[in-house]
């Protein structure tokens, strides 16, 4: 069964939405992150990803303090992004509640950190943020795109003991038009032991079908959730409860 992993993007310590990594396209849905998760967790979700688009703006951990209260106001497993550059601030996402990191522009701007990251924590609690605009790796809250190809990106990661990858193609996320089902299979077909997270453009429910039915492991979806066209009731059906 596909891992079902909602997201909760954080601005000014709200959840909120962008559309293709926009700051400018932001909608906030809840003026309180707590309440989504425990919500969500109420429906049988187990897993969540916190991204701190304060942080990944900024260039270090801002919203840690909302981390934390997620951390100790559920029991959902959590994996925090945005804005980890430094052993501090993974030391700040670790303390505040994180159980995984994701890493992604850390992977291309200073690989060296990110290897020692995870030769010491290990490959169940560091994760190779992959987010892709043009087959090209984007950093910096999206906002700059890199030289790295995609698949020598991954190809290098792998053989450095990588063994999660969460990849966003950004040219869907948030517009709600449907995930890049062909490229996640092309990257399985490439990595199949990896633990391929897809994210961005999920729609609806039938969306999670698809990715699950090409042999996808897990799924992050945010909009279509706060949006109405994934229904708790469906989640629960995918879940099977």
């Amino acid at each position: 069964m596909i891992e079902l992993i909602p997201a909760i993007d954080i601005i000014d310590g709200k959840c909120v939405r962008l559309s293709q990594g926009d700051y400018d396209s932001k909608k906030v849905y809840n003026e309180n992150p707590v309440e989504v998760a425990k919500e969500l967790e109420a429906h049988g979700i187990r897993r969540l990803h916190v991204v701190d688009l304060d942080g990944a703006a900024s260039h270090h951990v801002v919203n840690y303090r909302t981390l934390e209260q997620i951390a100790s106001r559920t029991s959902l497993i959590i994996d925090f992004g945005g804005g980890v550059k430094s052993d501090e601030d993974l030391v700040i996402a670790f303390e505040n509640g994180a159980q995984m990191v994701t890493g992604g522009s850390i992977a291309v701007k200073n690989p060296e950190r990110f290897c020692h990251w995870l030769q010491t924590y290990g490959p169940e609690k560091i994760i190779l943020g992959a987010d892709v605009k043009d087959r090209k790796i984007a950093v910096n809250g999206w906002k700059d795109e890199s030289p790295c190809e995609l698949f020598p990106f991954l190809q290098d990661y792998v053989e450095k003991g990588i063994r999660k990858v969460i990849c966003t193609d950004i040219n869907c996320d948030g517009m709600l038009q449907g995930p890049s089902t062909a490229l996640y299979k092309e990257i399985l077909e490439a990595h199949p032991g990896l633990c391929l997270i897809a994210s961005g453009g999920v729609s609806c429910a039938d969306d999670i079908r698809r990715l699950e039915a090409a042999g996808v492991p897990a799924v992050i979806f945010g909009k279509a959730l706060y949006e109405g066209r994934i229904t708790f009731k469906e989640l629960e059906q995918i879940l099977d409860l």
